[in-house]
């Protein structure tokens, strides 16, 4: 019989109180928690070696119990805008993306949450091949932590501070309320004074509309924001371009989302793709007015990137200002959101879709 020791964890799997607990555990004052958490999150080191103020005999200890190993970057790629787009490969080699979009205001990473997508949206490159696997919330962290340490090297604006991670968005690969124990768990860390410190109201969970879920993220006490994909009018519309709708039709969204509203008193956001012919019409304008009547949300309009597996493409500036007028007509509050890294791929999931297929040539 062979004796094998037990797998090591990754010490980001940790939340503060497991964290804490485990010290305890092997008899380490409560104060420790809080320096290694800092030395994990404020100060982003990747050795136990590194936690200067710990003892020898401590570091030693967490060599021996955890894992302290960052995602590997297989490829990055920065577009002329600014926006990065990173390929992560992780232990296992499946590949995820994350995304860096500097503006003048605001510095923002679009993190993914799981490796592949099960809900294959007709837009969106995550789902091509498939599912594989929930992210931990070590490996969403370890996006987080990577961009930091990219913006920390950006060059300040002009008479402005040192450029710092202002925004989280989980819209990346894969769909977050899928995964959501591991999500609430790394926002939980961002979010902390301990963690990372990014404000509640900078973070951003963005779902295809997983309806059972709304109940549980309304219970959490935080306040993130949600973006629930909408994407199209009525259920005709939608079913195009979501097969969620099938299983969760469009009026049954606008319900549960009405009910969170109600029970969180916090603004909903609706994405939606402007697609030339499909969503981006007089009619569409028309029967958004009707849908969304009475509501505390916002529409953000997305100009969609051509992805070419499904052949889709963004109206023209006039369609797009004749569309917004007719919003602007039926008192339907919105944000146009400006493309970015069309020249990267930086759409959710066709970096890594490239990646797939150079593997598979």
């Amino acid at each position: 019989m062979v004796n094998r020791e037990p797998e090591k964890s990754e010490i980001r799997d940790l939340s503060f109180e497991e964290l804490a607990s485990y010290l305890e555990s092997i008899k380490e004052p409560p104060f420790r928690a809080g320096q290694v958490f800092k030395w994990l999150y404020e100060q982003g080191v990747w050795s136990f070696a590194d936690m200067k103020n710990l003892s020898q005999g401590l570091r030693s200890r967490l060599d021996q119990d955890f894992i302290l190993k960052p995602n590997t970057v297989a490829s990055q790629v920065t577009s002329r805008d600014g926006t990065t787009k990173f390929l992560f490969d992780l232990a296992d080699h499946q590949k995820i993306e994350t995304v860096l979009i500097p503006t003048a205001e605001r510095v923002t990473a679009c993190i993914s949450t799981q490796a592949g997508c099960k809900f294959g949206c007709k837009f969106c490159a995550s789902g091509l091949g498939g599912w594989e696997r929930n992210l931990t919330s070590a490996e969403i962290l370890d996006q987080v932590l990577h961009v930091r340490g990219v913006v920390r090297g950006l060059p300040p604006e002009a008479n402005k501070r040192e450029r710092r991670l202002s925004h989280i968005v989980f819209m990346g690969t894969g769909e977050p309320l899928d995964n959501l124990a591991n999500v609430l768990k790394a926002i939980r860390i961002i979010n902390s004074p301990q963690g990372l410190n990014i404000a509640a109201r900078h973070i951003t969970i963005s779902t295809v509309g997983l309806i059972p879920k709304f109940k549980e993220l309304a219970e959490q006490g935080i306040q993130f924001e949600l973006a629930v994909s909408l994407h199209g009018y009525d259920d005709a519309s939608r079913n195009v371009l979501m097969p969620i709708n099938k299983q969760y039709p469009i009026k049954e969204l606008i319900a549960a989302c009405r009910e969170y509203i109600k029970r969180t008193n916090r603004q909903v956001t609706f994405e939606y793709i402007l697609i030339a012919g499909l969503t981006c019409t007089d009619k569409a304008a028309r029967e958004l007015g009707r849908l969304l009547r009475g509501m505390i949300c916002k529409l953000n309009l997305i100009p969609c990137n051509p992805v070419s597996e499904f052949g889709h493409q963004p109206p023209t500036k006039e369609q797009i200002r004749a569309f917004t007028n007719g919003l602007d007509a039926v008192g339907v509050h919105y944000t146009l959101r400006r493309p970015r890294g069309q020249d990267v791929a930086a759409a959710c999931g066709q970096l890594r879709a490239l990646a797939r297929k150079s593997v598979n040539t």
